[in-house]
């Protein structure tokens, strides 16, 4: 994919994505569920957990090692009144991405799952 505003990188589109979901702590506003149809497509079975009103998951791919493990979360704190820009709509400026959860930690989610797709359809077994 090319660099521009109408087809932005993967990465940059899915953290757009999960920025504009306000997924304000218990409520994840469905950034686990887009997750998790990501990686069902890339042949990842999806075992959901439940800690009292918070919601997780884990994916897993295949069944023997060796095993890579990404941790991260798509929930964030409520968003106080310091913003510049409206937390939950991502806004880029100046080279930057600004919303709510774009530095923590659901930039890092999106690289993440794009270096996975990348990986899996590269090694595919």
């Amino acid at each position: 994919m090319t660099d521009t505003a109408a087809n932005p990188p993967l990465s940059l589109a899915l953290c757009k994505t999960l920025i504009e979901r306000a997924s304000v702590s218990p409520n994840d506003a469905g950034c686990q569920e887009l997750l998790c149809a990501e990686l069902q497509q890339l042949g990842f079975s999806i075992e959901r957990l439940q800690f009292g009103a918070v919601k997780n998951f884990w994916a897993r791919r295949g069944t023997r090692g060796p095993v890579l493990c990404f941790a991260g979360h798509t929930d964030v704190v409520p968003a106080g009144n310091d913003w510049h820009t409206e937390p939950f709509k991502a806004v880029e400026k100046d080279g930057r991405v600004y919303g709510r959860g774009a530095a923590d930690m659901k930039g890092s989610i999106a690289a993440m799952l794009v270096a996975v797709r990348a990986f899996v359809t590269a090694h595919p077994d």
